[in-house]
């Protein structure tokens, strides 16, 4: 095989990547049980095609992920994290995370449903937790927020008030503001010294 036909091939393998990347975020936004077959039918391409790229439907959930991990991380850096009082920038970073997520219910639902091994949330969570981290020890600095408990353990706790605040949402038991007020007033209540 030539390195022409070589390079077309790995654009060919690129481009069926990223179109069934796409198809999973479109089918998964709204239908976190979104089957390979529908993904790949609307990826244009074959399940063999989806599994040569993904061995299963859990490692395409992964990529997915990662890839509304890398986007709701883009949006929290343009919130400006390390402007301003700390307690200002933790919600300004948290309302910038909210509205990525709003993008996509079906495929929070899924990540919030779906079991992983702690590594696998740690390494999932990881570009989060590292920005709120980053907030939450300039606010423990400053005297706004608790020194007495690790920023990790901090961030996780944001974190997972944060996927309530979802839950409930999705769920219809709480309208997106009031669970947005609810997250904000619990945060501050448990990062308060």
């Amino acid at each position: 095989m030539s390195r022409y036909q070589a390079r077309n091939r790995r654009a060919d393998a690129l481009r069926s990547r990223s179109a069934i990347l796409d198809a999973a975020l479109r089918l998964l936004r709204t239908d976190p049980d979104a089957s390979v077959e529908a993904i790949a039918i609307a990826a244009d391409v074959t399940r063999q095609t989806v599994y040569a790229h993904f061995r299963s439907r859990e490692q395409l959930l992964a990529a997915v992920i990662e890839q509304v991990t890398d986007e709701t991380a883009a949006a929290m850096d343009a919130a400006a994290p390390d402007t301003g009082p700390a307690t200002e920038a933790l919600l300004r970073v948290l309302d910038a995370a909210a509205r990525t997520a709003e993008r996509y219910p079906g495929l929070v639902q899924a990540i919030v449903t779906t079991p992983v091994s702690p590594h696998t949330d740690r390494k999932a969570h990881a570009p989060i937790s590292e920005r709120l981290i980053r907030v939450i020890e300039r606010g423990r600095a400053t005297g706004e927020f608790d020194d007495r408990l690790p920023a990790e353990w901090l961030a996780m706790v944001t974190i997972k008030l944060a996927h309530a605040a979802s839950e409930q949402v999705t769920a219809g038991r709480m309208p997106p503001e009031e669970a947005a007020q609810a997250l904000r007033t619990t945060l501050l209540r448990a990062l308060t010294p």
